[in-house]
């Protein structure tokens, strides 16, 4: 409405400033997360995003910085994108900042367009899972592990148990079955634009540089710069933010005001699990 007005105006009345809503999906992507580290979710994200997309501009950018994580929750993200794009008819430009690996660049496949600084790493497209396995430690320190099932498979995987081939090879083929469903994501998305590359959708990752030469991404750039370049020079950038009020409001260790020690101890052990697995996300990229 505000740029159909500024239309109708005489030119000498005009204003030539464009507002851009800037989405910044920076994190680990999971269902769950703490206060201590909050994930990329579409719970998470799916506010933000109708914020984003209900401003009246020609565009929404989104800034990507994400190692992975759950695939169901980065598809999830892509297509709220994808349908709010088409539904406002809106351009959508991903810039991403250090990483948009796996599931990161999941959600990046959401922009018409990706533009990457030349040392940003894209790629991984790839499924991974990993875990530990401890039944040598229990037998170390006396324990007896007891477990009862109804079907079985119900223990499929057990940590505590020696791993079964059989189990193993289940794994595989769910994991090439999500595989297949990134690979026909990435093809739908950047289509010609792809290199005839074997290493391709093997889990390898470029920097932004090389990635442009795989036809990973369009062009490389920071979100300013480009913004400025294609929208006019007073181009302003404007955040998209959850609004936080008193109620929101958290305490240490991401308790809300009067919580209960335990709830704290809870919540610092949670949020001391969630750092872990991000470190190894983030550490798979040198970052």
């Amino acid at each position: 409405m505000k740029r159909l007005f500024n239309r109708l105006l005489p030119k000498a009345l005009r204003t030539n400033v464009v507002t851009i809503p800037v989405l910044r999906l920076h994190g680990t992507i999971m269902a769950g997360g703490s206060p201590l580290r909050p994930a990329l979710s579409l719970a998470t994200t799916a506010g933000l995003i109708e914020k984003a997309f209900a401003f009246d501009a020609p565009a929404v950018a989104i800034s990507i910085n994400s190692p992975g994580g759950s695939p169901v929750q980065s598809r999830l993200i892509f297509k709220r994108i994808r349908d709010l794009a088409a539904e406002k008819n809106r351009k959508v430009l991903v810039f991403v900042e250090d990483v948009a690996a796996s599931g990161g660049y999941m959600i990046a496949l959401a922009g018409d367009e990706i533009i990457a600084d030349p040392s940003s790493i894209v790629g991984s497209i790839g499924v991974v899972s990993a875990s530990f396995g401890f039944p040598e430690l229990l037998k170390k320190i006396g324990v007896e592990r007891r477990v009862h099932t109804a079907g079985k498979n119900k223990s499929v995987l057990d940590p505590f148990r020696p791993e079964k081939k059989e189990d193993v090879e289940r794994l595989k083929s769910l994991q090439l079955e999500i595989h297949d469903t990134f690979i026909d994501m990435v093809k739908e998305r950047r289509g010609g634009r792809l290199a005839d590359d074997p290493d391709l959708f093997t889990g390898l990752f470029w920097t932004g540089g090389k990635g442009l030469e795989l036809g990973l991404v369009d062009a490389l750039g920071d979100m300013r710069s480009v913004l400025k370049q294609r929208y006019g020079a007073k181009t302003r950038l404007k955040l998209i933010s959850a609004q936080r009020g008193l109620l929101s409001r958290i305490g240490p260790f991401g308790s809300r005001t009067g919580s209960m020690p335990s709830e704290i101890a809870a919540a610092a052990a949670d949020g001391l699990i969630d750092a872990a697995q991000e470190r190894a996300l983030w550490s798979r990229f040198g970052l």
